[in-house]
């Protein structure tokens, strides 16, 4: 019979940063699906999404030492590493708005996929806690963190300034970080 051990968050970072293998093997048993669902809602092509995961926990990894607690908590510094390198992705190929735009066949082939990435960060709460935002904190929340929108993209597609996309982003973050922290 084997045991399974459970770390707390402090523990968990310490470990890591000690690189202990047996705390990342961990970190991605934990984590993977959710990352991988925030990955897969910026990058729809499934191939190019696990490659997308990878490269996150690569970056986890060697950038572990530059996390810092007073700043947040681990998952959200590492849901933010994972929408970056997604977006990234999507710029590096010139595809952002293929990522973007579905038609036809491929939003019917997305569709299990989508659900797959709602039931992996619904087992969270991130999308009920999304939900109970204003409507427009959940626009610009939703096109920036779950469709990989610039605010500069945000404040173009919702016909507004720069500076309130900006502003409304903020104050989003600050009230979704005070429900997280509770």
């Amino acid at each position: 019979m084997s045991t399974v051990t459970i770390y707390s968050e402090e523990e968990l970072v310490l470990l890591l940063k000690q690189q202990s293998r047996e705390a990342f093997d961990y970190l991605y048993r934990q984590y993977a699906g959710v990352l991988y669902g925030v990955v897969n809602k910026v990058v729809y092509d499934e191939q190019t999404a696990q490659d997308v995961l990878q490269e996150v926990f690569i970056k986890i990894w060697n950038n572990i030492e530059r996390y810092d607690a007073l700043k947040g908590r681990l998952y959200t510094w590492m849901i933010n590493i994972a929408r970056n390198a997604a977006i990234d992705k999507l710029r590096s190929k010139g595809e952002i708005m293929k990522g973007k735009i579905q038609t036809g066949e491929e939003i019917v082939n997305n569709i299990g996929k989508n659900l797959k990435t709602e039931q992996s960060t619904d087992t969270i709460g991130l999308r009920e806690m999304v939900a109970g935002l204003k409507p427009e904190y959940q626009n610009i929340v939703n096109l920036a963190y779950f469709k990989g929108y610039t605010l500069d993209e945000i404040a173009k597609t919702l016909d507004i300034p720069l500076g309130t996309v900006k502003t409304r982003m903020r104050h989003a973050i600050k009230i979704l970080r005070e429900h997280f922290n509770r």
